[in-house]
């Protein structure tokens, strides 16, 4: 006896709509059994509509199991689930159509509907492709490092004491050739960067309590400052290198501005659409409606590179 699959919720609300959207697909298919795409590989039959990897492929990427262009093994179990519901949404069209119920005034508006979302989806996909390429990418990249502002960066290790009695002591340490870092993991107070030897790693000084912004405003790579007063006692630190700013690699970059480009190609392509077109609204908005306005992270101007995260921060003064 084969084992019972189980029915989920989330499954049986898309299989609805997908069986809705599979009637006009059952009529146009037919029992063509020519690969819709290049290396296709037919998986499955339902009585004389062949079901191919690439159905398959397309339901795992709707339904979020996969990225768009990822493989999907067919010998995995994730293939097979998917392909048993890709069946389930063929019998289920199959048998809407001989019930007529394509015939139905609500379905074929529904039908419409979807055939527009499709429709739009692929005319959105195909402006995307073209206009977000790895050149436009790489163009928007560079325009924005041009525009860049780069601070400095300093790399530092601390050592926070209890007391300025303290710090003298510890300084004298350092001074007779002690470590730094071993006196750190020793002597200092600060849970957050004793264990590493009191490393602050790169940092600007804006993201630092003003007191450390002071004292190293003029502090040379190897010099020990302090001590000086931090959140909880005093604090000796010791500058290990001064440089620019480093700037976000292309490959960090490239998401943010893959969005803003495919964001804008999409307000483009509207208000071209939308100027080309008589729009008329028939329903006049409600008292202090406002129309919706683009999400936050599709911004109508550039972007501004994304800043590096700085570092932990040391104690506050």
């Amino acid at each position: 006896m084969a084992a019972e699959r189980p029915f989920r919720p989330a499954f049986l609300a898309g299989l609805a709509l997908a069986a809705v959207l599979g009637l006009a697909a059952c009529s146009r298919a037919g029992g063509a059994d020519q690969a819709p795409e290049r290396g296709d590989r037919a998986v499955a039959k339902v009585d004389k509509t062949t079901v191919w990897t690439s159905d398959v492929k397309r339901e795992a990427v709707a339904q979020g199991l996969i990225g768009e262009g990822e493989p999907l093994d067919v010998s995995s179990d994730l293939f097979r689930r998917v392909l048993d519901e890709v069946v389930d949404q063929k019998l289920l069209a199959a048998e809407a159509l001989k019930r007529k119920l394509d015939k139905d005034p609500a379905a074929q508006r529904r039908l419409a509907a979807a055939r527009e979302r499709i429709l739009g989806d692929m005319l959105v996909e195909s402006v995307v492709s073209e206009a977000v390429n790895d050149g436009a990418i790489r163009g928007l990249y560079q325009e924005q490092q041009k525009l860049a502002k780069r601070s400095e960066e300093i790399k530092a290790r601390q050592i926070v004491l209890a007391t300025a009695a303290d710090a003298e002591a510890v300084k004298k340490l350092l001074a007779s050739g002690a470590s730094f870092e071993a006196l750190a993991m020793e002597r200092s107070t600060d849970a957050a960067t004793r264990f590493n030897g009191g490393d602050l790693g790169y940092f600007t000084v804006d993201v630092m309590p003003e007191a450390y912004d002071a004292a190293l405003k003029t502090a040379k790579p190897g010099q020990v400052v302090g001590p000086f007063p931090v959140e909880g006692g005093v604090a000796l630190v010791k500058v290990e290198d001064r440089r620019l700013e480093q700037p976000i690699t292309l490959e960090a970059a490239r998401p943010q501005i893959v969005r803003f480009l495919t964001y804008d190609q999409i307000r483009d392509l509207l208000e071209k659409l939308r100027s080309k077109s008589k729009v008329q609204l028939l329903v006049k908005p409600a008292d202090g409606a406002v129309r919706a306005t683009p999400p936050a992270d599709a911004p109508k101007t550039p972007p501004a590179p994304p800043v590096v995260p700085p570092p932990a921060k040391a104690a506050k003064p």
